[in-house]
């Protein structure tokens, strides 16, 4: 179109130029007035034009207009009551939804037990239910997808104790060769010095199968937005000294035992590389199952993510296992957690899927001031990420310093207009701005 405009205009030109020299100085005003014409005349206007449009290519697309980003938050039964009634879980995402929060990623797998009324984990535990007093005779998740769906806001279950279970756990105590172990043979792994767990070995076919079976559950009956997993479907490097892998290893090494020291970087790796394979597997299990629901993964910075818990997102990253990243870097620190954003696996995710910041909010026992929250969102916003999520609800404005009152408004402030979660799709799109408030 430019091309054709360019040739019509130099032709005429060319012609009236030569009309107004040959035809003096009153002929060159006749041949302005006959310029302007002509330019009008052959330059379209919108809504004149007849010309189809042309779509411009999906890498060019972005709705400037509209900001995209996940405002995200944890919800637990850990330190916290926002599950235990009805009327208080509906009245928590309703004021999230107020606040425009867009995503919940509650918990549905923990102590060993499910949220959900699950005819898997009754098979394995004899419990359909986690039996704590306010869970009993609900559907927790089904009351969350439906109250948060109504607010507008997505909902990802959180699969919060992966391979971890309790060790006073009927999981544990059914399944204790499911169990992995030290080179000592111990199985107890200390939680915060107060809790003691237990790690289900996810090399095992038959941990693979149950954990794939949970999932599969709920993206099959559930109308959800994803899943989440996250660092608890490795497990610590200390452990893996079972029998069940110490054989394994030993096929593939003609005959060696695993070295002695856990942090052994083969030995890392070949760990490592299997709950891999394991996870590949799985995320084609949900695809198949609900091609809708988004695989999210909300680990720890990967050097400790892959030395701590066997867990290499990176590589899962790499392989297209992950469709939303929300890296947990819980840092008090203004340089540390800035250090920790310009990590070069984060960098690399954020080129190819949404990766949001989790920033905590509090902790019991460990409230943290509303000004470092603040400050965090605006460092992830300036580094253009795609979101944060605040782990976890109760600290939000509960277990605060300042009161609950102050908190929401200050949240209303961060938040002050709505915002949908930016996908995938978002990814193609160049220049976007996706933090506005």
């Amino acid at each position: 179109m430019k091309e054709r405009i360019a040739k019509s205009f130099d032709l005429y030109a060319n012609k009236l130029v030569q009309f107004s020299q040959t035809k003096g100085r009153l002929s060159w005003w006749i041949f302005l007035f006959i310029l302007a014409l002509t330019l009008v005349s052959i330059t379209p206007f919108p809504g004149h034009s007849q010309l189809p449009t042309v779509e411009p290519p999906a890498n060019q697309i972005c709705q400037s207009d509209q900001t995209r980003e996940i405002r995200g938050v944890w919800l637990t039964n850990i330190d916290s009551d926002v599950l235990f009634e009805t009327d208080k879980t509906a009245k928590a995402i309703a004021l999230l939804a107020e606040s425009n929060f867009n995503t919940i990623y509650p918990t549905v797998w923990n102590w060993g037990y499910t949220l959900y009324p699950s005819k898997v984990s009754e098979s394995f535990t004899g419990l359909a239910l986690d039996p704590t007093e306010g869970l009993q005779n609900r559907d927790v998740l089904a009351e969350i997808v439906t109250a948060g769906h109504e607010q507008g806001m997505s909902v990802i279950p959180w699969f919060e104790f992966g391979f971890m279970a309790p060790a006073d756990s009927e999981l544990a105590k059914r399944h204790p060769q499911w169990l992995t172990a030290r080179e000592d043979g111990s199985t107890i792994w200390w939680e915060g010095d107060v809790h003691q767990r237990v790690w289900l070995n996810p090399l095992r076919p038959d941990v693979q199968e149950f954990m794939t079976d949970l999932i599969v559950e709920i993206v099959s009956n559930y109308d959800i937005d994803g899943i989440q997993l996250d660092d608890h479907f490795g497990y610590p490097s200390e452990l893996g000294y079972d029998e069940y892998t110490v054989k394994l290893y030993q096929e593939e090494h003609q005959g060696k035992l695993p070295p002695s020291d856990p942090q052994d970087a083969d030995w890392v790796s070949w760990r490592a590389d299997k709950i891999t394979s394991y996870v590949e597997t799985l995320f084609h299990e949900i695809k198949r199952h609900n091609p809708q629901a988004i695989v999210s993964v909300s680990p720890n910075p990967q050097d400790f993510s892959l030395n701590s818990f066997l867990l290499d997102w990176h590589k899962w990253e790499r392989k297209g296992l992950i469709e939303e990243l929300i890296v947990q870097v819980y840092r008090d620190r203004h340089d540390s957690f800035i250090r920790e954003l310009e990590q070069p696996e984060i960098l690399a995710a954020k080129e190819h899927i949404p990766v949001g910041i989790g920033v905590l909010s509090g902790l019991k026992g460990r409230p943290i001031l509303w000004h470092k929250i603040d400050n965090q969102v605006k460092i992830s916003r300036e580094r253009k990420f795609a979101g944060i999520s605040f782990f976890f609800y109760e600290s939000l404005w509960n277990l605060a310093t300042e009161s609950p009152e102050r908190r929401q408004a200050a949240l209303k402030n961060l938040f002050q207009h709505q915002a949908q979660r930016p996908n995938l799709a978002d990814h193609k799109m160049a220049d976007c701005k996706f933090f506005s408030q």
